[in-house]
């Protein structure tokens, strides 16, 4: 039966999610795993002119016919056709054909982040957090908008006692610290800075959260996990995966998340596609890449992360990086004792234009809340990042 064999051919291809079928002389045909969520009964034999035409077109015709009935999850068989229409714009492991060695992205690294703890503990505040703070007060210290900032982000993620939280570019480690102490649950923190691990390590122990928090001296592309993590947070990272790596970066969220988890991504953007500055990328953060806006949210759904909330905080930079600068500015005796005239006026410079590009809105900051696929049970309302 030259019908049967087609339509077989046909739902084969449907292979995103679990289903049976049922053809008008009995047969069944199974497609992924037991127990099926749905099951199409073909009552009547489809003719073979019909099915060289639109297949959703043809089964919705048969069905308003009474020659096909569907029993089962509605919402199983609109994901399977999300899936199956869509597959041409969603992306596998197999489509990610660029990696930067990880010998050349932590160099990069170590060019920036391991300048020394004691550096950026001269500037930085009491947490040594290396990214935008928020002022819920205008008369906020440094300190607390940094400690703002981490409550917002964590408020964010809804997190609950007992999930396994994965924090990417975990820095000094304050994040992933508050995290265990204030909602509970087990945190693995990943950086590739030998200065920042160390610290973050030290801080762990501090705080008698061993049994809690893991701090890795680890590339995030080499993660192992698989639908593992509840949640994964990444504060300040994502702008030195490189353009070529966009792709590669959420595939590994996605390979590490849980069906339906969720991830806070806190990145700095750039309004437009381009190359990075120059004098930014040779002196400051070699390697580096701001993506646009409308790149971010692209990759995002070539990798079937779903929206759910994006919030600006260009502003809350801009002010971060002034006090940042006059922080840096007020310790320059110190500085000097390590550190030639050049280097001082490289970083005077680098702070003060990048509080200027936040300004003007050349450069933004963005948090997006996202989920692994769709997740339906989460709340429908933002309100619990606000009580």
């Amino acid at each position: 039966m030259f019908e049967k064999k087609l339509i077989k051919k046909i739902l084969s291809k449907w292979n995103y999610g679990d289903f049976k079928v049922i053809f008008w002389d009995n047969d069944e045909l199974i497609i992924g795993k037991k127990p099926s969520q749905f099951t199409l009964i073909f009552k009547e034999k489809i003719p073979l002119f019909n099915l060289f035409n639109d297949t959703s077109l043809v089964f919705a015709k048969h069905y308003m016919e009474s020659k096909l009935d569907i029993e089962g999850n509605y919402d199983e068989i609109a994901r399977v056709l999300y899936y199956f229409s869509n597959k041409h714009f969603l992306k596998n492991k197999e489509d990610v054909l660029s990696k930067i060695t990880q010998k050349q992205e932590s160099k990069n690294i170590k060019s920036h982040y391991d300048l020394g703890n004691d550096f950026y503990k001269l500037w930085l505040d009491e947490t040594m957090s290396y990214s935008c703070a928020y002022f819920k007060n205008p008369n906020d210290t440094l300190y607390q908008a940094q400690i703002n900032k981490i409550n917002h982000t964590l408020k964010k993620l809804d997190l609950k006692k007992g999930e396994k939280l994965l924090d990417i570019g975990c820095g000094w480690g304050w994040l992933s610290i508050m995290a265990a102490q204030q909602y509970g649950v087990n945190v693995v923190g990943v950086t590739i800075s030998e200065e920042q691990y160390k610290k973050a390590k030290e801080r762990v122990k501090e705080f008698n959260l061993d049994d809690k928090v893991e701090i890795r001296l680890q590339n995030y592309q080499d993660l192992e996990f698989e639908n593992y993590f509840d949640k994964v947070v990444s504060v300040g990272m994502f702008e030195h995966v490189g353009k070529e790596n966009l792709g590669l970066y959420f595939m590994k969220i996605k390979q590490v998340l849980k069906p339906g988890g969720m991830m806070l991504l806190h990145s700095i953007l750039s309004m437009f596609e381009g190359k990075t500055n120059a004098w930014i990328d040779r002196y400051i953060f070699p390697g580096g890449y701001l993506p646009s806006l409308r790149e971010v949210i692209g990759v995002m759904s070539e990798w079937d992360f779903h929206l759910l909330l994006a919030e600006s905080l260009r502003i809350h930079y801009a002010k971060t990086l002034d006090i940042w600068s006059q922080n840096f500015n007020q310790v320059l005796p110190e500085v000097r004792k390590k550190y030639d005239e050049k280097f001082i006026r490289m970083w005077d410079l680098y702070l003060r234009s990048c509080a200027s590009a936040f300004r003007v809105g050349s450069v933004d900051l963005f948090q997006f809340l996202i989920t692994k696929e769709i997740n339906n049970e989460l709340s429908p309302t933002k309100e619990y990042i606000y009580k």
